[in-house]
């Protein structure tokens, strides 16, 4: 998978453009309301996202691929990038919440739990996480090599896991859960084309 987003953002560049997601925006503005006051983004990429974070707040970025975090620093020099997987804990700090953008589908059930707890570990007692992922509703549910139940290598050599509400819920057990969710997105790359997508979102708490 790293050898896969190094060989795009080497290619591409910025692949999707400047503009944050929709989302990005919704999730600071929960997390003013909260009083948050600094923010982790695992699998930070270029720094699309991490831009609305760190107007306003203590923001860290988690990213493997060196070629997007070439273009993070120069794209949000606000942010503190750190490389390495966002499968383990990078930080030596906790923070106030943890907004993960279409990370979580990228991996197999055993990684996408220990994707969650990195995350738990470098979270504050209280803290919020608001992650995005595919959705069972997505159209790309379902098409090419089914790897594990609701996990499919839908491109070549590219899989994801799609995920019903119940099943997202289930990955979050033991947090506080507050809101779930589906939608829309559309993602328009940097060469001009677009791609709409649905994803699902859940709102969660840490207990302790």
């Amino acid at each position: 998978m790293s050898q896969y987003w190094s060989g795009r953002f080497a290619r591409e560049g910025m692949i999707w453009g400047s503009e944050p997601s929709p989302t990005a925006w919704q999730a600071e503005k929960l997390f003013r309301a909260e009083g948050v006051e600094s923010v982790l983004v695992p699998g930070a990429g270029y720094g699309r996202n991490t831009k609305v974070f760190s107007a306003g707040f203590t923001t860290y970025g988690i990213e493997m691929s060196t070629e997007a975090l070439e273009l993070a620093a120069e794209w949000d020099p606000e942010t503190t990038f750190i490389a390495g997987s966002a499968l383990e804990p990078q930080l030596n700090v906790q923070v106030d919440a943890v907004y993960c953008y279409d990370v979580l589908h990228l991996f197999l059930e055993a990684e996408r739990r220990q994707l969650i707890a990195a995350c738990l570990a470098q979270l504050k007692p209280g803290g919020l996480l608001y992650f995005t992922s595919f959705s069972d509703e997505d159209t790309n549910n379902g098409r090419g090599r089914r790897l594990e139940p609701g996990t499919y290598e839908y491109k070549e050599a590219k899989y994801a896991h799609f995920f019903s509400d119940a099943d997202l819920r289930d990955h979050f057990t033991g947090t506080e859960i507050r809101e779930t969710g589906s939608f829309p997105e559309s993602l328009h790359s940097s060469q001009g084309g677009s791609h709409e997508y649905i994803l699902r979102y859940i709102i969660a708490r840490k207990t302790d």
